[in-house]
């Protein structure tokens, strides 16, 4: 059974004009992404995430867009995780993006460290809309801190 829209994709969030963030998209959501104006799907759940679709990447390809794969460990960030999406997201910058993990968890922080750190949005608007998804555990909340300094965005 299909579910229509973009914004019916499990924790949907548009961040901005061309960045939006989500949970894991069902095998026939892809379609309404893409017709949604979407270009590029980024996702970065494990392979073996919960709902993960062992072929998204041609579910996504097929339907015209662009597939980045970038493989998070929920429990242990790395700085060259942050550092590839960054790379990945300045090279898409200007066409509309969805970046999606198992529940937009992760998502939500490299987002927001994307936002502070490379477009120069204010920390406090950037973690309302980070607020909207979680509060960050123990683990994602160090990983948030340390990524800001070591970028020179701390407070």
């Amino acid at each position: 059974m299909s579910r229509r829209g973009v914004e019916q994709v499990l924790n949907y969030l548009c961040i901005s004009e061309n960045i939006g963030t989500a949970g894991q998209p069902m095998e026939d959501q892809f379609a309404d992404i893409r017709a949604s104006g979407y270009e590029v799907v980024i996702n970065l759940a494990m392979p073996d995430s919960t709902n993960a679709l062992p072929n998204e990447a041609e579910l996504v390809t097929g339907q015209g867009m662009d597939y980045v794969h970038i493989i998070v460990l929920w429990g242990d960030p790395k700085d060259d995780d942050v550092d590839r999406f960054f790379e990945v997201m300045g090279r898409y910058r200007g066409r509309k993006v969805l970046v999606h993990c198992a529940l937009n968890w992760r998502v939500s922080c490299f987002v927001f460290l994307y936002r502070v750190i490379r477009l120069g949005v204010p920390n406090e608007i950037a973690r309302g809309t980070l607020l909207k998804m979680w509060e960050p555990n123990p683990t994602w909340q160090r990983f948030i801190e340390k990524s800001l300094i070591r970028y020179g965005a701390s407070d």
